[in-house]
């Protein structure tokens, strides 16, 4: 048996015919490929999602010094400080909160849990942040500030999550809106005796760069306001990194004056 040579012709049909495929070849892996990148572009943010980010946009020390020094009459500058406290056994995150003058901030005049979760599928919402007492809050001032090693342990955290006292409701904001997340407790509120009130709501907003609006408020039985901000939310703003400090530890002299006032107009008291 004798093999026959293949001809000039049929040499370039067959090197057109390899580029042809080779060509519909790369066009296919291209296809594939930039199909899948859409798809996992645009892939659903899971509700677990929604709380991570959530959970680290509260966390962190941040300031209303901005809004402080354009209505100082109305806002004070006040430092929020949250950081990550434990993870309970199913996914919920839970932060300790503390705010404070700025000028003292080893006193903190309220301290709280954060319970950070997704909603219920019954709930039309994305996040729950619900706010707990603490059973020693006295055992966990300037937690975030201390060594780890000094603070109270995971387990002793569980264990002095305390009353529950709001629920606020999140949902991821639509595009075009400032914020990334915003909500609400239900328009009735939660119960709260504090200065004659008879329940309270809370509104909550997370915007980009991890700043959070908050506005809480209490009404009596007549549905009047009797604590709480009346011109709008506290916008608080993170701190520069290297204001994360003991900068402020040395000035502990707010006024007797001022502390009166932001008890009246902002402290929700246990």
């Amino acid at each position: 048996m004798c093999t026959g040579s293949v001809s000039g012709s049929e040499s370039e049909s067959g090197s057109n015919g390899w580029s042809r495929a080779r060509s519909l070849v790369l066009k296919t892996v291209v296809l594939v490929g930039g199909a899948l990148l859409l798809k996992r572009l645009n892939k659903s943010t899971t509700q677990w999602d929604h709380t991570r980010i959530v959970a680290d946009s509260l966390a962190g020390e941040k300031f209303s010094r901005e809004q402080a020094s354009r209505d100082p009459e109305n806002y004070f500058n006040l430092r929020w400080l949250s950081c990550p406290a434990v993870e309970m056994v199913d996914g919920a995150r839970v932060l300790y909160f503390e705010q404070a003058f700025w000028r003292t901030p080893q006193k903190p005049f309220r301290q709280r849990f954060f319970m950070v979760k997704p909603c219920s599928k019954e709930m039309k919402c994305d996040v729950e942040l619900s706010t707990y007492a603490i059973r020693d809050a006295q055992e966990y001032k300037n937690f975030c500030d201390r060594p780890r090693d000094q603070r109270p342990q995971p387990e002793e955290v569980v264990g002095d999550i305390a009353e529950h006292l709001t629920t606020i409701y999140l949902k991821r904001c639509e595009r075009g809106k400032r914020c990334l997340y915003e909500g609400s407790t239900p328009a009735d509120g939660f119960p709260n005796t504090w200065n004659g009130a008879s329940h309270c709501t809370s509104e909550l907003a997370v915007l980009k760069n991890s700043e959070i609006h908050t506005w809480d408020r209490g009404y009596d039985d007549d549905g009047k306001q009797v604590w709480g901000g009346k011109g709008g939310p506290y916008e608080f703003k993170p701190a520069p990194a290297s204001s994360f400090s003991d900068t402020f530890s040395s000035l502990n002299f707010a006024s007797q004056f001022m502390e009166k006032r932001i008890e009246g107009s902002f402290v929700l008291q246990e």
